[in-house]
């Protein structure tokens, strides 16, 4: 189990990840949508994951759903790298309802993203915008190379849940064991 905890002016943060889990998940963030969000992300990576958050919410959501990814990135980090004995590269498309999104990750040790999923607005009480800022958070505190696409789809709860969901089931198949992969990269070192 990894334990990583972060605090600051804007929020007190503490995370438990198990990488290789069974999609338990005990998710207390403050922001609702988001305990939503993170937990279909643990349940379809097959992690266990607890998060505990105080932010300051009262002025709005952004420190807490950025911070919080920033300490699950660093969790993860600490579960992944160095990479060995691993596929690496992952993906998948998930399909909610009317909406398919698409996530293509590799593990490269290298921040980038690219987010393509045309959301704006809010989702109850949640700025959608936040989503963006959630991957981009932890993509460059894991880091990896990750990619999110919109297929099709209207609803934006479904737009984001299909995002977090294939995101998970992404990085499953990128941490899938392979005794057979060694280092999975030509330079000898990722």
């Amino acid at each position: 189990m990894i334990e990583v905890s972060r605090e600051t002016k804007e929020t007190q943060i503490s995370v438990k990840l198990n990488l290789y889990g069974t999609g338990q998940a005990s998710i207390n963030t403050g922001v609702g949508f988001y305990d939503h969000m993170l937990e279909a992300f643990t349940k379809h990576a097959h992690i266990d994951l607890e998060v505990s958050c105080k932010g300051d919410t009262h002025i709005d959501d952004h420190h807490t759903v950025e911070d919080v990814a920033i300490v699950i990135g660093q969790a993860l980090r600490q579960a992944i790298y160095p990479v060995q004995s691993i596929e690496r590269f992952g993906n998948a498309t998930v399909v909610m309802d009317e909406a398919s999104i698409t996530c293509d990750i590799d593990l490269s040790n290298r921040g980038f993203l690219v987010f393509e999923l045309p959301i704006g607005g809010k989702v109850g009480n949640f700025d959608v915008e936040l989503v963006e800022e959630f991957f981009k958070a932890l993509a460059f505190n894991l880091p990896l190379t990750l990619h999110l696409i919109y297929n099709r789809g209207k609803n934006k709860h479904h737009i984001i849940e299909g995002a977090f969901k294939a995101f998970a089931v992404a990085l499953r198949r990128a941490v899938t064991v392979n005794e057979n992969a060694g280092i999975p990269s030509t330079k000898g070192v990722l």
